[in-house]
């Protein structure tokens, strides 16, 4: 009677949890809905000023079209938070739709506020001097309905560029060739290739093709060894079912090395219990093998040519700033203090700093991934910035801190935003040389 009494009680709280959750999320949606209502409105009234003379029927149908697209979007954060989507492409969507919606009404909105405070100012002033201002020329255009003007001109720009970088930027891949000298290189791996994928995230692709279309373009690289840096998934191993049969050509004649990133884990997501969490990483690992990449789990492996060797070493992933730390260096280290050159593959750029440089000096080169370079930003000649570098010191190419080196890939795939601004997919081929 005690167990069934203790087990009622359990229920009756887990029940309670469960609906202040969704309480929780209650409220917060209906914040965000009011919050897309008010800048809505506010938008809304540079719309009425700047159609005022237009065709009616051109009016009309502008004005159903404006709000036909708030309710559509309205309608998408109700049916994600409360209807349980489990459609991917569809979940896609409405997160995409939302902040492309939103983000452009809030650019727009600013221009409509600045012009607001210019017309407050001036009321303020006349009202100091009492006397108006009067205008000089009846065709001059108003400044209500110029600033109307820029700030719907301003919003239709992150519609855009945001949607161009879905068309456009997703599988754009360029391919970025880096000489790197390390001093002890052997001579027998003096110019060696070495392709370096990451990032893949099988979960957001919507175009096989392109896809392909990338995976081919390192292959015509011919890379002598190949490195995968993390993230095969978004969350769950079933996502890389469908593309199988293209990341198997991902082959060089050295090998392919990969690791785990912090998405590999499903760490993201809620799982219908611990072991299903576990049947998922294990499934993921086979992913691994049936590809036929050697997945280092915290573990090294040595390279041979010609007699002479250098050390691969892979952990899974660390991260700091909240990150998994899954990875154990000092155990993917040992065995290696001999090898004249060693590479590491670890997916998050921080452990270099955190770890790698401080505690092993004689790890030569690394190679991450993670950043995915915000998927946007500006990069013009050697100039480079995104919104990223404010969270990662190292977060593209190439970095050097005295004997050592870390190379950060820009991704394969992408993430949330299914597209790319500024910071394209890469696919990166390093040379080694001695020097």
């Amino acid at each position: 009677m005690r167990t069934d009494s203790h087990q009622s009680r359990i229920r009756k709280s887990a029940a309670l949890v469960l609906h202040l959750l969704r309480m929780n999320r209650l409220v917060f949606v209906i914040f965000l809905a009011l919050f897309i209502l008010i800048f809505d409105f506010y938008v809304f009234q540079a719309v009425r000023v700047v159609s005022a003379n237009w065709n009616p029927n051109t009016r009309k149908a502008i004005i159903i079209l404006y709000w036909l697209l708030t309710a559509l979007t309205l309608f998408g954060i109700f049916a994600y938070n409360f209807w349980g989507i489990q459609l991917r492409s569809l979940r896609t969507i409405i997160l995409v739709g939302t902040f492309i919606n939103v983000f452009s009404k809030v650019f727009a909105s600013l221009f409509i506020f600045a012009g607001d405070l210019i017309r407050l100012g001036e009321w303020a002033w006349q009202s100091l001097q009492a006397k108006s201002i009067v205008s000089t020329s009846e065709n001059t255009i108003s400044r209500s309905e110029f600033i109307s003007k820029v700030a719907l001109a301003a919003g239709a720009i992150p519609v855009a560029t945001f949607s161009f970088g879905i068309i456009s930027g997703a599988h754009d891949y360029k391919i970025r060739r880096i000489q790197v000298n390390l001093p002890n290189l052997p001579k027998a791996f003096d110019g060696i290739r070495i392709g370096q994928v990451s990032d893949i995230h099988s979960g957001s692709f919507f175009n096989k093709k392109a896809v392909l279309g990338g995976v081919e373009m390192m292959l015509a690289e011919k890379p002598d060894v190949l490195f995968f840096t993390g993230d095969l998934v978004n969350n769950e191993s079933s996502e890389v079912q469908d593309y199988m049969d293209i990341f198997s050509k991902l082959q060089a004649p050295l090998g392919v090395f990969s690791i785990l990133g912090n998405h590999d884990y499903g760490d993201y997501r809620q799982w219908d219990s611990p072991e299903a969490k576990r049947q998922n990483l294990e499934d993921l690992k086979i992913a691994h093998k049936q590809l036929g990449w050697d997945l280092l789990l915290n573990e090294n492996r040595f390279l041979t040519v010609d007699g002479e060797k250098i050390a691969i070493l892979g952990i899974e992933n660390w991260g700091a700033r909240g990150f998994t730390k899954y990875g154990d260096l000092k155990k993917a280290y040992q065995g290696t203090k001999n090898a004249p050159v060693k590479l590491l593959l670890s997916h998050d750029p921080s452990h270099w700093d955190t770890q790698v440089r401080p505690g092993y000096p004689d790890i030569d080169l690394t190679f991450a991934g993670h950043t995915h370079g915000f998927q946007f930003g500006v990069e013009i000649g050697n100039f480079k910035w995104s919104p990223s570098q404010y969270f990662y010191k190292q977060w593209a190419g190439l970095y050097t801190e005295g004997a050592q080196k870390i190379y950060v890939n820009r991704g394969f795939g992408f993430l949330g935003y299914p597209g790319r601004v500024g910071i394209m997919p890469e696919l990166t081929i390093l040379e080694l040389n001695r020097g």
